[in-house]
């Protein structure tokens, strides 16, 4: 079972929300918050494997909230999924960098919002539904000055042009027909990057990307 928390400040989102979980046989809703304080304690107390959380929430936001998940070493199974009502709500980008695992727009597709919580729980980023480009590019823009590229240092050349893939937002398949090799392959290669970089995720890997300056803005074809 996948176990889900619900941190939003709209108790109809979370209702609504609840109802298409609970209807799915592999996955349990194991509660509710309010704002990113319950949140908080939520977490701590159920260890839910995926927490969908509302960004803009009392108390305690929910990028707030977000870093005290993250950077918590006893909730580092814990993944956490954005909820935002604008694709590229500016705080989506501190949201990725604080450690969540991707966002969601509210609107998005039942069908959709199922897949990501499955998705996110076997270690894919959802940098939106699907991967957008658009979304990297905006990121990007905004990156910091890229950090000393030591933290490259321990990758193998493959696992570094990996990387990059991973940085410009392309999927597993794509980044196995780039290289010619197989779907597999190019995962194995993703994960073994992630384990050498201490990545919680895919996401944290594109910004490692950017941030190493492996990648820089204006590469995006």
């Amino acid at each position: 079972m996948i176990r889900v928390a619900l941190a939003d400040d709209q108790l109809l989102v979370r209702a609504g929300f609840h109802a298409l979980l609970a209807a799915q046989p592999d996955i349990e809703v194991v509660g509710e918050a309010a704002d990113g304080e319950q949140a908080l304690a939520l977490v701590r107390e159920r260890r839910p494997d995926v927490v969908l959380m509302d960004i803009r929430m009392p108390v305690l936001d929910g990028l707030a909230a977000t870093r005290g998940i993250t950077g918590d070493p006893a909730l580092g199974e814990v993944k956490v999924v954005m909820l935002t009502t604008f694709e590229l709500d500016e705080y989506v980008f501190e949201a990725i960098r604080s450690g969540a695992s991707g966002f969601l727009v509210k609107d998005t597709e039942p069908d959709e919002l199922l897949r990501a919580v499955r998705a996110v729980v076997g270690g894919d980023a959802l940098l939106s539904p699907g991967v957008t480009r658009r979304l990297i590019a905006e990121f990007a823009a905004r990156s910091r000055e890229p950090a000393p590229a030591a933290v490259l240092a321990e990758l193998t050349e493959r696992e570094r042009e990996v990387m990059a893939l991973v940085g410009l937002g392309l999927s597993n398949q794509e980044i196995a027909r780039r290289l010619v090799v197989s779907p597999l392959t190019a995962k194995t290669h993703v994960s073994r990057t992630m384990v050498k970089l201490g990545a919680r995720d895919r996401a944290q890997l594109v910004v490692l990307a950017y941030e190493s300056g492996l990648v820089r803005p204006g590469w995006l074809g």
